[in-house]
């Protein structure tokens, strides 16, 4: 899985947001200016949230952006699929519509495995436990073994 810039950003900026208080509303630039995320692709990600329902966003002097709903009914999986869709996909096709001949045959199994463990991860790990530093016991049992670390 390569994980998009502006998916990157747009965790981090549910994560800038999940740290101010119930009804508070954020500046954008306070938001861009502690996660270091560019202002123009905050703006748009920012959009993509609100559309997806993650997002609040209020215009004017007074207004801002929060969470639509409380961090921990929002996960990293929700996030992500609001800006980039899917998690897995090959060549921008789901894969179980894949169907291949020969020795590929069962590929699309091992795609769907894929999707299966990213899921695994993603949808288990709620905004309000990174924001928190409390990530659920099986993500840290994942992240303890040091072959975790080691890129390949």
């Amino acid at each position: 899985m390569k994980l998009t810039a502006r998916a990157d950003y747009a965790v981090r900026a549910a994560l800038e947001l999940a740290t101010v208080g119930d009804g508070d509303l954020v500046k954008a630039d306070r938001v861009a200016e502690a996660q270091d995320i560019p202002r123009h692709f905050l703006d748009n990600i920012l959009t993509d949230l609100r559309r997806a329902g993650l997002v609040f966003t209020q215009r004017g002097p007074d207004g801002g952006s929060r969470l639509a709903r409380p961090a921990d009914e929002i996960t990293v999986a929700q996030v992500v699929r609001a800006i980039d869709g899917p998690l897995a996909a090959v060549r921008d096709v789901r894969p179980e519509a894949l169907a291949y001949e020969g020795p590929a045959e069962r590929l699309p199994e091992v795609w769907v495995a894929v999707r299966a463990a990213l899921r695994g991860v993603l949808e288990h790990v709620t905004i309000a436990d990174v924001a928190s530093g409390r990530l659920p016991p099986e993500i840290q049992a994942l992240t303890a073994d040091p072959d975790a670390w080691t890129p390949h």
